[in-house]
């Protein structure tokens, strides 16, 4: 150096001569003699190679925030070249620098959307942004405005342009979609529920993409990322104690409409996608799209289609009909003909199994016959009166105590209790017929003995109190005669 011109026409020499010196003390780790003689070869020479090795020195004093504003600075460089900012990434990349590997990449990809070309393939720079994201744990949001905006370019370019063809784009299409579903998981893990279900739902985009060969994307995973998207949806809500827009109900039905057409149109192989699915996440469907189907107007009739899609699926759970049906009972979206169907085929699922529960069936008998109340009134109907011979048979044959003490009192005392009206208007045939249920009833229940006996001198007193009316009644038509 000491027998270089100082003159413009060694300007270069000169440059060339500092950055080989910046080379030397970076290769012996003197970090700021280095960065002395980068800053004499850009005031000389401010090309991209002063300024590559500027950021190298940055990197190597671990000075995130320099490197990053260095790589800024580079791409304002008159002989700027993309091969410098893909050194520049991987030179992040190497000294594990990940703020500045992350600055770095997504410079890159704003390369790609301006149409510039790159020896490297987009798909790669993106999946390589993700997993240095996914390396910190406060990074989610970041990773979701990844994914989007790969999943939007996908959009632009086609499947086959982004990822790529045969067997390596499926890989890719594959890592893009298991990505997405981890990231979800892990998210809804950690409770951040908006996160999770825009990570589900991206994910069940990327699954339905068929690459080359491919008839159809796969379906079991778009029915399972819509379910958890969805169902993500409806926990954030709960989460954070808000409630959702008409519009956001509508989009997440548009959601579980995809679902249910999938469903529908495996014709003879229902249940078989169903199994694959689980049946805990098609309850998790089912129970999503009631809920939702409840907050618009003129929606019931969906609902009951959809509790019988439930009902007569194999397999179909009788926990989860008496979830539905509980939930259905009550409530400001109540709606007592789905509870009535759930809470029935519950029933008869529980009676068919070889050791009923006997609790549960207690607590469904009283749910339909509160229901039917509410519905038909406190009145001697055939539907009601049969749910009590329907206990009244279960009872039949069990052992004592086996069918829970307390609810056949309650059985039984409202079965008699329901004659009271009948009496006052008249209805005598009605009255009997509870008053007797009421009686039948009481005979199966240990410890009503004093009931049962009152229960019988009245219904003598009142058969007898009946037949002086009727020979009144005969006498006096006699004496009119």
């Amino acid at each position: 150096m000491l027998y270089v011109p100082y003159d413009m026409e060694s300007r270069t020499l000169r440059a060339n001569g500092y950055r080989v010196l910046c080379l030397c003390h970076l290769g012996l780790s003197q970090l700021d003699r280095a960065e002395e003689y980068i800053n004499e070869a850009e005031k000389l020479e401010p090309t991209i190679a002063s300024a590559f090795l500027k950021f190298k020195v940055y990197l190597q004093k671990k000075d995130n925030t320099a490197a990053t504003s260095q790589v800024k600075a580079m791409l304002s460089c008159l002989d700027f070249t993309t091969d410098f900012l893909l050194l520049a990434a991987h030179e992040a990349t190497a000294c594990h620098s990940l703020p500045v590997a992350i600055a770095s990449f997504s410079h890159i990809l704003d390369f790609y959307s301006a149409g510039k070309s790159i020896p490297t393939s987009e798909v790669v720079i993106f999946r390589t942004l993700i997993e240095l994201l996914s390396q910190d744990r406060n990074s989610d949001s970041d990773i979701l405005k990844i994914v989007k905006r790969a999943y939007a370019r996908m959009c632009e370019l086609g499947p086959k342009a982004f990822f790529g063809n045969g067997e390596v784009g499926r890989r890719e299409r594959n890592w893009f979609s298991v990505s997405a579903w981890n990231s979800g998981v892990r998210t809804g893990k950690e409770k951040k529920y908006d996160l999770c279900a825009e990570f589900f739902r991206l994910a069940s985009e990327f699954y339905s993409v068929v690459t080359d060969e491919e008839t159809e994307g796969n379906t079991v995973m778009v029915c399972q990322s819509l379910i958890l998207a969805v169902s993500s949806i409806i926990a954030d809500e709960k989460y954070k104690n808000v409630t959702l827009m008409e519009t956001e109900v509508k989009q997440a039905i548009a959601m579980l409409a995809r679902v249910q057409k999938i469903i529908t149109s495996t014709v003879g192989e229902n249940d078989n996608l169903i199994a694959t699915i689980g049946h805990d996440l098609f309850f998790s469907y089912t129970w999503c799209a009631y809920d939702l189907y409840g907050r618009l107007d003129g929606m019931g009739p969906q609902q009951l289609l959809l509790i019988k899609q439930l009902a007569s699926s194999k397999g179909s759970n009788p926990d989860h009909l008496l979830q539905i049906g509980l939930d259905a009972a009550q409530g400001p979206r109540s709606n007592h003909e789905v509870a009535s169907l759930a809470l029935n085929a519950c029933l008869s699922a529980l009676l068919a199994a070889p050791l009923p529960d006997y609790t549960t069936v207690a607590l469904i008998l009283r749910k339909l016959i509160s229901l039917g109340t509410i519905r038909l009134g406190d009145t001697c109907d055939d539907s009601v009166m049969e749910l009590y011979k329907q206990a009244y048979r279960i009872m039949v044959g069990l052992k004592e105590g086996e069918y829970p003490v307390e609810e056949a009192k309650w059985l039984s005392m409202t079965a008699w209790n329901r004659a009271a009206v009948p009496v006052r208007v008249g209805h005598i045939d009605t009255a009997k017929r509870w008053m007797s249920m009421g009686l039948e009833l009481a005979r199966m229940v240990p410890g009503m003995e004093t009931y049962k006996s009152c229960m019988e001198e009245f219904v003598a007193g009142f058969g007898e109190k009946i037949d002086g009316q009727g020979e009144t009644t005969r006498s006096s038509g006699k004496l009119v005669s």
